[in-house]
C-alpha cells in the first residue's frame, strides 16, 4: 500500500497544457523528450492522446486535489512497442512523470510509481505492465526494479534505445510486500 493518497483524473489537454508544458520542458524531464516543445506542441500532443482509444493520459492528484504527476497508459499492441515485442493478452504500457521541484520530498517518486501500478492493476484485465525507459535513465530503472519490474532486453525505438521491462501482478505484490 502506498503511504500517500493519490487520485487520478483524465488529463484535459487544453486546461492542463500550461502546467504540463512547465513539467515536460524542465531540464529534469529530459527523458520525456519534449525539452523544446512550445505550449501549442504540448496541447497538440495531448489532444492526440485524448483522441486515441489506445492511449490515455491521467493526472495524479495529491490529497488536496492538486496535480502531482502525469501518468500515461497505452496498449502496447497498438502504440509505442508495435513490432518490438510480442504482446500478451493483459499487457498494458505505462509512462509516468513527476515534476521538478525545489523542495524534494523523500520517497515521493516511489509513492507515485506505486500508486500508478496500483491504479493499473485495479483493472482485472491487466496482467502485466510494460515499460520502455531510455537505457540511460538509471534512476527510473532502480524505481522500476523496486516495484517488481524485470528487465528483458534493450530495444531500439525510433527516438531512443530503451530497456524493455515487465512487471506482473504477482511481482508487484511481492515487491510491495517486501517494502512494508
Amino acid at each position: 500500500m502506498s503511504t500517500r493518497t493519490f487520485t487520478f483524473r483524465p488529463l484535459d489537454p487544453l486546461r492542463d497544457a500550461e502546467l504540463l508544458h512547465s513539467w515536460v520542458t524542465h531540464p529534469k524531464a529530459a527523458f520525456w523528450m519534449m525539452q523544446d516543445a512550445r505550449l501549442e506542441d504540448v496541447e497538440r500532443a495531448y489532444m492526440e492522446i485524448a483522441a486515441d482509444e489506445h492511449h490515455h493520459a491521467l493526472l495524479g492528484l495529491d490529497e488536496h486535489g492538486a496535480p502531482a504527476f502525469l501518468m500515461e497508459r497505452y496498449d502496447p499492441a497498438h502504440r509505442e512497442l508495435v513490432g518490438l515485442y510480442d504482446p500478451l493478452p493483459g499487457d498494458v504500457g505505462m509512462h509516468f512523470l513527476t515534476p521538478a521541484t525545489d523542495r524534494p520530498v523523500h520517497g515521493f517518486t516511489r509513492a507515485v510509481i506505486t500508486a500508478v501500478m496500483e491504479h493499473l492493476f485495479e483493472d482485472p484485465g491487466v496482467r502485466r505492465v510494460v515499460v520502455e525507459p531510455d537505457v540511460a535513465n538509471s534512476a527510473v530503472h532502480a524505481l522500476n526494479a523496486a516495484v517488481g519490474f524485470v528487465a528483458e532486453r534493450e530495444i531500439q525505438k525510433p527516438e531512443k534505445k530503451a530497456l524493455l521491462s515487465f512487471c506482473t501482478r504477482d511481482r508487484f505484490e511481492a515487491a510491495r510486500g517486501a517494502a512494508v
